[in-house]
């Protein structure tokens, strides 16, 4: 119990951070010897004894990992927590036989956790959603000499260095130098500050009756070409579409196939074709 309760804690560095920076500096670093011992004891016995004192010896490795990334202005206790379940992944794949200290390997399971937590949080919007925008948000942010924006020769340099184009880093820089805004004005804002708020200048077409009348066209329009592209089917297509789409109570690919004694799997290619049909027919409507 009193084991487990360890675990939890160094986990978990709370609102104390001096506090936890402290026990887990406390706790001895392993040797090349005791660290493969341990390694082997987990990987070939699930040793879960080996795997706590593994994951309890590297902690320090955390924090000084989480350090790094203290210019994103995130809690650097919520940086570390994640840098620990990075750290605990690492720990539970970790194969002795490679050759190499468990500090190298899980070096990159630590900053990836981080990584998409600081992705998830730096900005209500994601700045960065694909893994190429991804590396070229660190990079970026790395490579940054001060706060204001990269002339066009530390542009290019940037570009050159990643192998992208500068439109891309200029894309990349105006995302990171973005702000978020509430929608709605802060609570206690005057009259001369909240209409800056989205919630003021965003239009409502909602109640447009020019916006109305069109869209009751558009419905219009869309039903009369329907009408007139399933008038052009046979009774078969015409009821099969009818009912897998046009009523409440939808049927199913096999009721309609007991129903015209055909296989499901006709049915359903005849639904395709009628569609099709549908489709290029409301085209030249």
């Amino acid at each position: 119990m009193g084991k487990s309760l360890q675990v939890v804690e160094a986990l978990s560095p709370g609102q104390n951070l001096e506090a936890y920076v402290r026990s887990v500096s406390a706790i001895p670093v392993l040797s090349v010897e005791e660290e493969r011992e341990l390694a082997e004891r987990l990987y070939y016995n699930n040793d879960l004894e080996a795997a706590r004192r593994l994951v309890m010896s590297h902690m320090r490795f955390v924090v000084h990992v989480a350090k790094s990334y203290s210019g994103y202005g995130l809690a650097q206790a919520d940086l570390i927590q994640e840098g620990n379940v990075g750290l605990m992944k690492a720990v539970k794949r970790f194969d002795p036989n490679v050759g190499v200290r468990l500090v190298s390997f899980a070096v990159h399971w630590i900053k990836a956790e981080m990584h998409e937590y600081i992705l998830r949080n730096w900005r209500i919007v994601k700045v960065a959603t694909t893994k190429a925008q991804r590396k070229m948000f660190f990079n970026l942010r790395s490579k940054k000499k001060s706060l204001g924006w990269l002339t066009n020769d530390e542009v290019k340099a940037v570009a050159e260095d990643l192998g992208v184009d500068q439109a891309v880093v200029r894309e990349m820089e105006g995302r990171m130098s973005s702000s978020d805004m509430a929608y709605d004005a802060p609570v206690g804002d005057d009259d001369e500050r909240a209409y800056q708020s989205p919630a003021y200048f965003l239009e409502d077409h909602s109640n447009d009756p020019a916006r109305q009348v069109e869209d009751e066209n558009w419905e219009n329009d869309s039903n009369t070409r329907l009408a007139t592209a399933m008038s052009q089917l046979d009774e078969r297509s015409q009821d099969i579409l009818a009912q897998r789409w046009l009523t409440e109570e939808k049927s199913t690919l096999h009721e309609l196939a007991a129903q015209y004694q055909v296989s499901a799997e006709r049915i359903r290619q005849l639904e395709k074709n009628a569609m099709k049909k549908i489709k290029v027919a409301m085209l030249e409507a």
